[in-house]
């Protein structure tokens, strides 16, 4: 297994959205102000999303879940946090913060049906060539009343400016991670939901301005020798949906 505290490798050029892209960028996983930065952000937002375990032994499966950025944002919280993810190196850096590790694809989970009182299915399903399968199986994995709670970005003109077009001129943003043809379409996942028992709630939410700009100063004051510093901008909701959305809701049963 390669060192997945190497830095990152960029001198191979990969088409958009290749998983390959993850494991070049492994040691940027727990970076504060590295590669995976927003995702950091959207961890802490996502779990706020999720109550506390009402039994013992209650299962969180995290589908895409990388390198475990979601778990210390679970700590206390009761669950057995099981991790899906087709990256090795992502999935080994899970382990060490918890997470029980399964090398698997986010639309053919190799779980039980209903086995989850929780899927949490954060910035995957813009990465999924199916994301209705990856639905699907999210769905599937639930247990009548459990709570499925995601985030994605939606298939908009605006999303794809904001997230590929500005998005990936950003300091440490990844060019290519994103491929925008691979969108979500907010009404699509709602209805999509609803045929598997799901009734979904959205809402927008984006990084807080004035923390973002923060972060972005800090982060040019890095470039030149200077420690970025400072606290993380916080994912706020916003009115509209068309860029980025988290979504939550219970299976019926």
């Amino acid at each position: 297994m390669r060192d997945v505290a190497a830095a990152p490798t960029r001198s191979r050029v990969l088409p958009r959205n290749d998983p390959r892209q993850y494991d070049d960028l492994a040691g940027e996983w727990w970076r504060p102000d590295g590669a995976f930065a927003m995702l950091h952000w959207l961890a802490e937002a996502r779990a706020a999303l999720v109550p506390p375990a009402e039994r013992p032994g209650a299962l969180l499966v995290d589908l895409g879940c990388g390198a475990g950025l979601l778990a210390p944002h679970l700590a206390g919280k009761g669950y057995r946090h099981v991790g899906v993810d087709l990256t090795r190196s992502a999935l080994a850096q899970a382990a060490a913060h918890g997470v029980t590790p399964v090398n698997g694809d986010v639309t053919a989970v190799p779980l039980a049906d209903g086995c989850a009182d929780v899927v949490a299915a954060g910035e995957v399903l813009e990465h999924v060539p199916d994301w209705r399968r990856a639905l699907a199986e999210a769905c599937r994995l639930l247990r009548p009343g459990g709570l499925l709670v995601l985030d994605t970005l939606n298939d908009t003109v605006l999303s794809r400016v904001v997230a590929v077009h500005v998005g990936e001129r950003l300091p440490t943003v990844p060019r290519g991670i994103h491929d925008p043809r691979l969108f979500v379409d907010a009404r699509a996942l709602v209805a999509e939901a609803a045929r598997h028992g799901v009734a979904l709630r959205l809402r927008g939410v984006r990084p807080e301005v004035r923390g973002l700009l923060g972060w972005l100063f800090r982060r040019v004051r890095g470039a030149s020798g200077a420690a970025p510093a400072g606290r993380a901008p916080r994912i706020v909701p916003t009115r509209s949906t068309a860029v980025l959305y988290q979504g939550w809701g219970v299976r019926k049963g």
